[in-house]
This record gives structure tokens, sequence and C-alpha cells, in this order.
């Protein structure tokens, strides 16, 4: 008991939902003795649902956060029918038996009427009564303290991550970034790195966003941003974070990749919104400037970079995305001088 007490002072003291997960998983594993515990992300791409592990445990094992890789959905909820049917019927758990003996707990994490989220227990016996009881009530602890962490990280017209929590998240990338595989703790060794794998920096703003009020109206306008808001979430893989930055003007934190999927995943994004129909406006288009995350660089100095990027972008046609080292190496951008606070161009 003093040990359960422990993990849910741990899982209320976090301000990161990765660690949240953690805690959580951590917790419920040392209350069931399972043989494994995870924290599934449940996404609905064209009517249809996913599941992809977010974090997991086994039996003497430590916690950990799970890898996505990019384009990957995860799993088809059809292939479970006792957890299709709780989501479809709003039941607050599911049980199955898999074909090896193996006995599954579900309990999705319910917000309203909708669930992105679901903890999965798995062990060779079946859960008592007891405790799926106290499972239930440190999975309230969760769902609330999520809540709290939503509300507070989230931007209130979009629904996108703050100014403030891409503030704190840049800081941990940029203090990370001089390990060689630089992630959130907990997160497995990658047996293979690619040294050309870097993090990268995208400040995305919307062309002639002003018109836009002007002419159909702040209404529209913030429908606009909804809707690219939409896009980014569709464009950008799992693993990404997606903030509203301030008024038309959005910032991505790109994780693990190299330049030329950086340019492939940026320009996805670009063409999605050129070719979308907005209602009522009609053809939106935005500019991108991004840049490589460098543990020498501090935030100021990485947001300036892609900031010039993204100046250049919209001074030289709009509808573009400007990689800042790709101007400089081709003398469009010519830094002067620079420090810890200022960058001059």
């Amino acid at each position: 008991m003093d040990s359960l007490l422990k993990h849910m002072v741990d899982m209320t003291g976090h301000r990161d939902h990765a660690m949240l997960d953690i805690s959580v998983i951590s917790a419920v594993q040392e209350l069931a003795g399972a043989a494994q515990t995870r924290i599934l992300a449940i996404t609905t791409v064209s009517g249809q649902q996913y599941l992809r592990a977010r974090a997991s445990i086994v039996r003497g094992g430590a916690a950990r956060l799970e890898e996505s890789q990019d384009g990957m959905l995860g799993d088809p909820v059809t292939a479970l029918p006792e957890l299709k049917r709780c989501l479809a019927e709003h039941q607050s758990s599911a049980e199955a038996v898999t074909a090896d003996g193996m006995r599954v707990l579900w309990l999705p994490i319910w917000f309203g009427d909708k669930a992105t989220t679901c903890l999965e227990i798995r062990d060779d016996k079946a859960f008592s009564r007891e405790t799926v009881y106290v499972i239930g009530g440190i999975v309230g602890v969760y769902r609330n303290f999520q809540n709290l962490l939503d509300y507070s990280e989230r931007d209130s017209l979009t629904g996108l991550l703050n100014r403030k929590t891409f503030d704190d998240q840049l800081a941990r990338m940029l203090q990370n970034a001089h390990e060689r595989d630089p992630r959130l703790p907990g997160l497995p060794e990658r047996r293979q790195h690619h040294a050309q794998e870097k993090q990268w920096l995208a400040v995305v703003d919307v062309d002639h966003f002003k018109a836009v009020n002007d002419k159909f109206g702040h209404l529209y306008g913030d429908e606009v941003l909804i809707l690219i808001a939409n896009l980014l979430h569709s464009s950008f893989r799992a693993q990404d974070r997606v903030f509203r930055f301030g008024g038309e003007e959005f910032v991505v934190l790109l994780r693990s990749t190299t330049l030329d999927n950086a340019w492939k995943i940026i320009e996805r994004f670009r063409i999605n919104v050129e070719s979308h129909v907005f209602p009522q406006v009609g053809r939106v288009t935005v500019s991108v400037g991004f840049v490589s995350i460098s543990a020498y660089d501090s935030p100021v100095v990485t947001l300036g970079h892609a900031d010039q990027a993204l100046y250049y972008a919209k001074s030289n046609g709009r509808n573009r995305a400007c990689h800042y080292d790709d101007l400089v190496a081709h003398g469009l951008l010519q830094t002067v001088a620079s420090n810890d606070t200022a960058e001059f161009f």
C-alpha cells in the first residue's frame, strides 16, 4: 500500500504527459502483478480506429516509452471485437481471452463521450474484482490529472499545444541534443543510430491571413485556424509535437528524422493545405521555415533561425518551405553576429 501511494504521489507530481503515462502503468503493474501493462493511444483515421502503444512495462522490467514509426497508424480496433464493442457502447472496461490463454483487460480513458487513450493489462490468470476496482480508481486519478494537464497545455481555439508548452519542450530537446540518441526519458536505446537523424524546428505562418479576416470576418478566420490545426495533426507524425505559437503562426518540433524526411513531411503538410478547400474562404496557403536543433544554440537563436527562413519564404513568393542552413549555404541569408539572446542578419 505504501508503494502504491508513492506511485500516486509520483503520478500527480508530473507536468508531462509522457512521464504521467510511465507513472500510471508502473502503479497498475505493481498492483496487478501482470505479465504486461500498456498505455495505448486511440486514433481515428477515415472513420477507422487504430491502437498504438505509447508506454509499456513487463513483469520484472522497467516502464518505458514506445517509439512510433513514421506512417504507422497502429493496430486496427476491428481486430479486437470486445474492445470495439466497449468503445462503441461507451463502456468502462472490456475483457478477452487470447488464443494462447492470455487474459486481456482494457480500460478506456473517457473524456465525456470520447476516448483517445486506453489502459491495457495482460496476464495469464483472471483479474479479481478487487484488483479491477482499485485499478479503476487509479485510472480515475490518471484521467483527472491528464485533463488538468491538457487544460493548462492547450490552446483554447485549436486544441493544439500552447506557447508555454512549446518553451518547455524546446528547452528539453536542446538539453538532450548533445546526446547521441536524444529522446525523452524511458525510451529504449536504438540498436542502429543513423548519424543523419536530427531534431528539427519548423515555424508555419498562414499566408495573407489578415486579408481572410478582413474579407470574411473573424469567425471564418478562426475556422481556417482550426482546419489548419487539423491538417497539421494529420500531416505530421505521431512523435512530432505541434503548437499554436500565437495568431496565425504555428510551430512544429520534428523528432529524430533526416533532412530528406523533414523536407518530405513539411512539403506533405504544405501541399495538403494548398489542396484543401476551406469553407467560404476557398484556397489558403502557408509558408514554412525550418532549422535543425543544435545543443550549441539557445532557444532564442534556434527559433530566430527558423523565423528568418520563414521570413525569406514569405518575401519570396509564399506557399513554400525554406531550410535555414540551405539558405545560408547559398548566400541567401548571412549571419553577421550572434550571441545567446539575439541573431543579426
